[in-house]
């Protein structure tokens, strides 16, 4: 069976329990399709970034 050979500092398990405080990503309406989408990402749906178009519309 395999067993520790030292106990683990608390550093370094404060260091693998820092992830346990991320939070979910946010997500906005875009104000052109209302779709959600990542808060300064393009909208996927429209190809919309801050008021520009930056990709083709996806057609569904």
């Amino acid at each position: 069976m395999a067993v520790p050979k030292r106990k683990t500092s608390p550093a370094k398990r404060g260091m693998r329990r820092s992830a346990d405080a991320l939070s979910q990503p946010a997500y906005v309406e875009s104000p052109d399709s209302g779709e959600l989408h990542r808060p300064h990402h393009v909208d996927l749906k429209s190809g919309m970034y801050r008021g520009r178009q930056i990709l083709k519309a996806k057609n569904n």
